[in-house]
């Protein structure tokens, strides 16, 4: 098992831009995980981990003069509270976040409280954190993906297909 798991964010930025959606084969994600994840190079990607494992999203342009970046990262409720509740973790916060200590650019590592960044602060092509013991084995967590193209109206994008998934 590695240490680590990447997961590469690949974005066809004009195409989202066009289509206002990550859908559409605009959006790719794939990781270098060392178990079978489900759906390689999907928005639908299953990303298999065990507890204590790192995981890192990095966010990669098709288009080269536009950039992308990870707005947030955010948890979508499971039903993962009971088992959060017998390692002394808030149910509530357990259900909200599969990962623990998401990283949201800052260089010293320390994680903030609050995951989502304002527009004048965006600059994150990197989010990373480390997942926690009480996860359920085989139940996929599934997380929202918030990009951020560019700038104007429609430039941020997410989707809430992807997970991750204990083994």
């Amino acid at each position: 098992m590695k240490p680590q798991v990447n997961i590469a964010v690949v974005v066809d930025v004009i195409g989202a831009l066009s289509d206002k959606s990550l859908l559409n084969g605009n959006l790719c994600l794939i990781d270098d995980g060392s178990f079978d994840s489900k759906n390689q190079g999907t928005p639908d990607l299953v990303t298999v981990v065990v507890p204590g494992q790192v995981v890192q999203w990095s966010a990669l342009a098709v288009d080269l003069q536009t950039p992308v970046e990870i707005r947030s990262i955010s948890f979508v409720p499971a039903d993962g509270a009971a088992d959060a509740a017998a390692y002394g973790v808030d149910p509530a916060a357990a259900v909200g976040s599969a990962v623990e200590g998401v990283d949201a650019g800052a260089a010293d590592g320390a994680a903030p409280t609050d995951h989502r960044v304002s527009a004048g602060q965006l600059d994150l092509n990197v989010w990373s954190g480390v997942v926690p013991p009480y996860l359920v084995p085989g139940v996929p967590y599934r997380y929202r993906l918030e990009l951020q193209m560019y700038e104007g109206e429609h430039s941020v994008l997410h989707i809430d297909s992807p997970a991750l998934m204990c083994l």
